[in-house]
């Protein structure tokens, strides 16, 4: 089999113009910027305090299944909270009393929005609002809370380290009397 120089070329070329396309096609997938079963669906609002590092098109999961993306992050000026509008496959409904969190998931993953449908005979519908939410837990905030939680004592902490002494000083003396009554 004895290929021209030209036609090798052109081999060559088709293959790596197949391979660039792949690579950009799961850049794309990956960044969520991209979703060929673009089902319809309907939209929901939610109000957090704190979104963490929620982004556009991240998921939004009900019992660890994709149900919907992100499609909208804005701030209130009025309330100065995030309001967040997901949009939900027409395949799933969630009831009146769904809880909407911020979660991530693994230490270092992906924020997602989960949804915890509720026990409500109502559901929501297009434009619906989820009353319930929780906000994302902020790492750094806990860590600098903590620490300073431990490098101040606070007030009371001469009074809680003598506590334990005087208890059992209270507790020996009852002990003493009940004796002597005997």
């Amino acid at each position: 089999m004895n290929l021209s120089r030209a036609t090798l070329d052109l081999w060559v070329g088709a293959f790596v113009a197949i391979g660039i396309a792949a690579i950009i096609f799961l850049a794309l997938k990956v960044g969520n910027l991209v979703n060929i079963a673009s089902s319809p669906g309907y939209r929901l609002e939610a109000r957090f305090d704190n979104i963490g590092g929620l982004k556009l098109r991240a998921p939004a999961k009900a019992a660890g299944v994709v149900v919907g993306r992100v499609e909208r992050i804005k701030l209130d000026p009025n309330t100065y909270q995030a309001v967040v509008t997901i949009k939900v496959d027409n395949d799933f409904v969630f009831t009146a009393d769904t809880i909407a969190s911020i979660l991530t998931s693994g230490l270092l993953g992906e924020v997602y929005i989960g949804l915890d449908a509720g026990g409500d005979t109502k559901m929501l519908a297009d434009g619906g609002k989820i009353a319930k939410t929780q906000s994302a837990v902020v790492l750094e905030k806990l860590i600098g809370q903590f620490l300073l939680d431990k490098a101040a004592p606070g007030p009371g902490a001469d009074k809680a380290a003598s506590e334990p002494a005087t208890a059992a000083q209270a507790a020996a003396g009852k002990a003493a009397s009940e004796r002597k009554g005997k």
